[in-house]
């Protein structure tokens, strides 16, 4: 088609085989959007596309992607409210009529339909970081690590130390929406042990948990939805090798500090404290 449609917080540009959505910068645009900057919709990831009529005189154009095709909205798993749908085109309702006629050329431009198998829609590139609660969370794109906060972390994670997890030994992520109440990002293992009950969030070391302030939605899902599409294209980013880089002495130090704090409060044993102190002062 070439053409394009522009909308209160994006522009859509459609070609033969794709719809280029192009996110507006702005104070009035969700930062979810902000962040995305753009993405290419391949027709083959859309199962259809919808024009209903929506709020205060506006018209809204959307598509609705084919299960499987987006990592997005595959980590979000439906826990994104109406205004952070990034499919959604809202329009004055006088352009009715010409997102009428986009909404019947795109419907027949389809021709696949049912689940995909395998993920057609990009995602932020690696890498990739944000603060947590409890800690701040990376991805280079072959590995996620999560460095633990002395204000916020669980004893139970200081215990087990900052964490690396290879996206070759993941088979998913659980992400929970920091709208909601608890938010959280959990890396899943590859090979799950037996049905137990998963550990509590603030406890769990595959786990980084949300706060006010901490893990927005614009940082936390396409850091989630970044890891998802890796682990299902095992191998398809190259690995960078690099040095892992030296700690800041004072850092190192207050660790050591709080670390301390947790053996003499009895929640660390004298094994425990020597150990991971032994540890910290290896990173120097």
């Amino acid at each position: 088609m070439g053409d394009v449609l522009a909308g209160f917080h994006a522009v859509w540009e459609f070609g033969s085989d794709s719809v280029l959505i192009r996110y507006e910068r702005g104070i009035r645009t969700p930062k979810l959007f902000q962040a995305l900057g753009e993405r290419r919709v391949p027709l083959a990831a859309l199962e259809s596309v919808s024009l209903a009529e929506g709020r205060r005189g506006t018209v809204v154009l959307r598509l609705q992607p084919r299960a499987g095709a987006d990592p997005l909205l595959e980590a979000a798993a439906g826990q994104l409210p109406e205004g952070l749908d990034p499919y959604r085109l809202v329009m004055p309702a006088e352009r009715e009529t010409l997102a009428e006629y986009y909404a019947e050329e795109l419907t027949d431009a389809l021709t696949e339909s049912g689940p995909a198998d395998r993920h057609l829609i990009g995602v932020p590139e690696a890498p990739l970081r944000f603060k947590a609660y409890d800690g701040k969370a990376s991805f280079d794109g072959t590995s996620v690590r999560f460095r633990w906060s002395w204000t916020g972390a669980s004893s139970a994670k200081w215990k087990a130390g900052d964490q690396r997890f290879a996206v070759a030994d993941l088979g998913g992520v659980e992400w929970r929406s920091p709208e909601a109440f608890e938010g959280y990002l959990r890396l899943l293992p590859n090979d799950p042990a037996g049905t137990a009950d998963p550990v509590p969030p603030d406890q769990d070391a595959a786990t980084v948990v949300f706060g006010l302030g901490y893990g927005p939605v614009h940082e936390s899902l396409p850091f989630a939805a970044a890891v998802l599409a890796a682990v299902r294209t095992r191998g398809a980013v190259p690995a960078v090798t690099a040095a892992a880089p030296r700690r800041d002495p004072a850092d190192i130090a207050e660790r050591i500090r709080h670390l301390g704090e947790l053996h003499q409060a009895g929640l660390v044993t004298d094994e425990e404290f020597s150990a991971k102190k032994a540890e910290l002062l290896a990173e120097l």
